[in-house]
Protein backbone atom coordinates (compact mmCIF):
# COMPACT_ATOMS: atom_id res chain seq x y z
CA UNK A 1 0.00 0.00 0.00
CA UNK A 2 1.30 3.43 -0.91
CA UNK A 3 1.59 6.50 1.30
CA UNK A 4 -1.49 7.60 3.17
CA UNK A 5 -1.76 10.76 1.08
CA UNK A 6 -1.99 8.77 -2.16
CA UNK A 7 -5.54 7.60 -1.33
CA UNK A 8 -6.73 11.22 -1.52
CA UNK A 9 -4.86 12.07 -4.70
CA UNK A 10 -6.44 9.40 -6.92
CA UNK A 11 -10.06 10.55 -6.40
CA UNK A 12 -9.11 14.13 -7.23
CA UNK A 13 -7.51 12.97 -10.47
CA UNK A 14 -10.58 10.91 -11.29
CA UNK A 15 -12.81 13.87 -10.63
CA UNK A 16 -10.72 16.02 -12.97
CA UNK A 17 -11.68 13.67 -15.83
CA UNK A 18 -15.10 15.30 -15.96
CA UNK A 19 -17.60 15.13 -18.83
CA UNK A 20 -16.56 18.71 -19.64
CA UNK A 21 -12.90 17.66 -19.96
CA UNK A 22 -13.87 14.68 -22.10
CA UNK A 23 -16.03 16.90 -24.30
CA UNK A 24 -13.21 19.42 -24.72
CA UNK A 25 -10.88 16.62 -25.81
CA UNK A 26 -13.44 15.39 -28.34
CA UNK A 27 -13.90 18.91 -29.71
CA UNK A 28 -10.16 19.39 -30.10
CA UNK A 29 -9.99 16.10 -32.01
CA UNK A 30 -12.98 17.16 -34.13
CA UNK A 31 -11.23 20.41 -35.04
CA UNK A 32 -8.29 18.38 -36.29
CA UNK A 33 -10.61 16.36 -38.57
CA UNK A 34 -10.87 13.21 -36.44
CA UNK A 35 -13.96 11.36 -37.71
CA UNK A 36 -14.09 9.06 -34.69
CA UNK A 37 -14.40 12.13 -32.47
CA UNK A 38 -17.30 13.32 -34.62
CA UNK A 39 -19.02 9.95 -34.20
CA UNK A 40 -18.53 10.15 -30.43
CA UNK A 41 -20.04 13.65 -30.38
CA UNK A 42 -22.97 12.43 -32.47
CA UNK A 43 -23.66 9.59 -30.02
CA UNK A 44 -23.42 11.99 -27.11
CA UNK A 45 -25.79 14.65 -28.43
CA UNK A 46 -27.98 13.26 -31.22
CA UNK A 47 -30.90 12.15 -29.04
CA UNK A 48 -31.13 15.42 -27.15
CA UNK A 49 -30.85 17.50 -30.32
CA UNK A 50 -33.57 15.37 -31.94
CA UNK A 51 -35.87 15.84 -28.94
CA UNK A 52 -35.49 19.62 -28.99
CA UNK A 53 -35.92 19.79 -32.75
CA UNK A 54 -38.99 17.54 -32.74
CA UNK A 55 -40.65 19.66 -30.07
CA UNK A 56 -40.24 22.67 -32.32
CA UNK A 57 -41.14 21.24 -35.73
CA UNK A 58 -43.59 18.56 -34.54
CA UNK A 59 -42.77 16.11 -37.32
CA UNK A 60 -40.46 13.12 -36.88
CA UNK A 61 -39.31 12.90 -40.51
CA UNK A 62 -38.57 16.62 -40.65
CA UNK A 63 -36.83 16.45 -37.28
CA UNK A 64 -34.58 13.67 -38.54
CA UNK A 65 -33.70 15.73 -41.63
CA UNK A 66 -32.79 18.71 -39.47
CA UNK A 67 -30.65 16.60 -37.15
CA UNK A 68 -28.76 15.25 -40.19
CA UNK A 69 -28.28 18.81 -41.48
CA UNK A 70 -27.06 19.99 -38.09
CA UNK A 71 -24.47 17.26 -37.61
CA UNK A 72 -23.29 17.62 -41.19
CA UNK A 73 -22.69 21.28 -40.35
CA UNK A 74 -20.89 20.23 -37.16
CA UNK A 75 -18.55 18.00 -39.15
CA UNK A 76 -17.95 20.61 -41.84
CA UNK A 77 -17.63 23.60 -39.50
CA UNK A 78 -15.96 21.88 -36.55
CA UNK A 79 -12.60 23.35 -37.46
CA UNK A 80 -14.08 26.86 -37.21
CA UNK A 81 -15.45 26.38 -33.69
CA UNK A 82 -13.43 28.85 -31.62
CA UNK A 83 -14.61 27.88 -28.16
CA UNK A 84 -16.05 31.30 -27.28
CA UNK A 85 -19.01 29.44 -25.77
CA UNK A 86 -19.60 25.86 -24.66
CA UNK A 87 -19.66 23.39 -27.54
CA UNK A 88 -23.18 22.28 -26.54
CA UNK A 89 -24.39 25.89 -26.80
CA UNK A 90 -22.91 26.18 -30.29
CA UNK A 91 -24.50 22.87 -31.29
CA UNK A 92 -27.96 23.79 -29.96
CA UNK A 93 -27.66 27.17 -31.65
CA UNK A 94 -27.13 25.41 -34.99
CA UNK A 95 -30.16 23.22 -34.29
CA UNK A 96 -32.44 26.08 -33.24
CA UNK A 97 -31.45 28.22 -36.23
CA UNK A 98 -32.20 25.30 -38.56
CA UNK A 99 -35.60 24.88 -36.89
CA UNK A 100 -36.43 28.58 -37.10
CA UNK A 101 -35.53 28.59 -40.80
CA UNK A 102 -37.92 25.67 -41.40
CA UNK A 103 -40.71 27.21 -39.35
CA UNK A 104 -40.44 30.57 -41.12
CA UNK A 105 -40.74 28.84 -44.49
CA UNK A 106 -43.99 27.19 -43.53
CA UNK A 107 -47.29 28.73 -44.48
CA UNK A 108 -48.51 31.09 -41.79
CA UNK A 109 -52.13 29.99 -42.12
CA UNK A 110 -52.03 28.35 -38.72
CA UNK A 111 -50.57 31.42 -37.03
CA UNK A 112 -52.91 33.97 -35.49
CA UNK A 113 -52.27 37.40 -34.10
CA UNK A 114 -50.94 37.14 -30.56
CA UNK A 115 -52.45 40.52 -29.78
CA UNK A 116 -55.95 39.06 -29.94
CA UNK A 117 -55.22 36.92 -26.88
CA UNK A 118 -52.95 39.23 -24.90
CA UNK A 119 -54.31 41.36 -22.04
CA UNK A 120 -55.39 44.91 -22.89
CA UNK A 121 -55.23 47.79 -20.43
CA UNK A 122 -56.99 51.06 -19.67
CA UNK A 123 -55.06 54.27 -19.21
CA UNK A 124 -55.12 53.76 -15.44
CA UNK A 125 -53.28 50.45 -15.86
CA UNK A 126 -56.22 48.16 -15.07
CA UNK A 127 -57.21 45.38 -17.44
CA UNK A 128 -59.57 46.49 -20.18
CA UNK A 129 -61.02 43.17 -21.27
CA UNK A 130 -59.27 40.02 -20.13
CA UNK A 131 -58.20 39.53 -16.51
CA UNK A 132 -54.85 37.88 -15.92
CA UNK A 133 -54.85 35.46 -13.04
CA UNK A 134 -53.77 31.92 -12.25
CA UNK A 135 -55.93 29.48 -14.21
CA UNK A 136 -54.23 26.39 -12.76
CA UNK A 137 -57.01 25.23 -10.41
CA UNK A 138 -59.76 25.59 -12.99
CA UNK A 139 -57.68 24.02 -15.76
CA UNK A 140 -57.15 20.93 -13.65
CA UNK A 141 -60.86 20.82 -12.84
CA UNK A 142 -62.22 21.46 -16.33
CA UNK A 143 -59.71 19.74 -18.64
CA UNK A 144 -58.31 16.21 -18.81
CA UNK A 145 -54.51 15.91 -19.04
CA UNK A 146 -54.57 14.68 -22.64
CA UNK A 147 -56.97 17.46 -23.61
CA UNK A 148 -54.78 20.05 -21.94
CA UNK A 149 -51.65 18.68 -23.63
CA UNK A 150 -53.34 18.79 -27.02
CA UNK A 151 -54.64 22.31 -26.43
CA UNK A 152 -51.23 23.60 -25.35
CA UNK A 153 -49.56 21.88 -28.29
CA UNK A 154 -51.91 23.58 -30.74
CA UNK A 155 -51.38 26.94 -29.03
CA UNK A 156 -47.58 26.60 -29.08
CA UNK A 157 -47.71 25.81 -32.80
CA UNK A 158 -49.52 29.13 -33.35
CA UNK A 159 -46.70 31.13 -31.81
CA UNK A 160 -44.23 32.98 -33.98
CA UNK A 161 -41.04 30.87 -34.46
CA UNK A 162 -38.86 32.87 -32.05
CA UNK A 163 -41.50 32.83 -29.28
CA UNK A 164 -42.05 29.13 -29.87
CA UNK A 165 -38.33 28.41 -29.54
CA UNK A 166 -38.11 30.40 -26.30
CA UNK A 167 -41.14 28.75 -24.68
CA UNK A 168 -39.99 25.25 -25.66
CA UNK A 169 -36.44 25.79 -24.43
CA UNK A 170 -37.57 27.42 -21.18
CA UNK A 171 -40.80 25.71 -20.12
CA UNK A 172 -40.33 22.31 -21.76
CA UNK A 173 -36.57 21.79 -21.69
CA UNK A 174 -35.85 23.85 -18.58
CA UNK A 175 -32.98 25.78 -20.18
CA UNK A 176 -31.94 28.91 -18.19
CA UNK A 177 -32.64 32.34 -19.73
CA UNK A 178 -28.92 33.10 -20.08
CA UNK A 179 -28.26 29.97 -22.13
CA UNK A 180 -31.41 30.52 -24.22
CA UNK A 181 -30.01 33.93 -25.08
CA UNK A 182 -26.70 32.39 -26.12
CA UNK A 183 -28.42 29.73 -28.23
CA UNK A 184 -30.79 32.12 -30.00
CA UNK A 185 -28.53 35.18 -30.09
CA UNK A 186 -30.82 37.24 -27.85
CA UNK A 187 -30.17 39.43 -24.83
CA UNK A 188 -31.55 38.19 -21.51
CA UNK A 189 -34.18 41.01 -21.42
CA UNK A 190 -35.27 39.99 -24.94
CA UNK A 191 -35.59 36.36 -23.83
CA UNK A 192 -37.66 37.39 -20.81
CA UNK A 193 -39.90 39.63 -22.94
CA UNK A 194 -40.56 36.92 -25.53
CA UNK A 195 -41.18 34.34 -22.81
CA UNK A 196 -43.61 36.61 -20.98
CA UNK A 197 -45.47 37.40 -24.19
CA UNK A 198 -45.68 33.73 -25.16
CA UNK A 199 -46.97 32.72 -21.72
CA UNK A 200 -49.66 35.39 -21.84
CA UNK A 201 -50.72 34.12 -25.25
CA UNK A 202 -50.96 30.53 -23.99
CA UNK A 203 -52.90 31.71 -20.95
CA UNK A 204 -55.29 33.49 -23.29
CA UNK A 205 -55.80 30.31 -25.28
CA UNK A 206 -56.63 28.46 -22.06
CA UNK A 207 -59.05 31.21 -21.11
CA UNK A 208 -60.88 30.76 -24.40
CA UNK A 209 -60.99 26.98 -23.93
CA UNK A 210 -62.55 27.49 -20.51
CA UNK A 211 -65.18 29.81 -21.95
CA UNK A 212 -63.79 33.15 -20.79
CA UNK A 213 -64.28 35.57 -23.67
CA UNK A 214 -63.23 39.21 -23.71
CA UNK A 215 -65.91 41.55 -22.45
Amino acid sequence: MGPRGSSTVAPSIARSESPYTEERTLVERLRSGDYEAFEAIFRRYANKVYRQVFRLVGNSAEAEEIVQEVFLAVYQKGKSFRGDSAFSTWLYSLAMNACLTRLRKRKRSREISMDALLPRYRKDGHHLVRPVFNWADEVEFRLEKDELRELLGEAINQLQPAEKAVIVLSDVEGVPDRKIGEILGLSIPAVKARLHRARLFLRGKLADALGYSPA
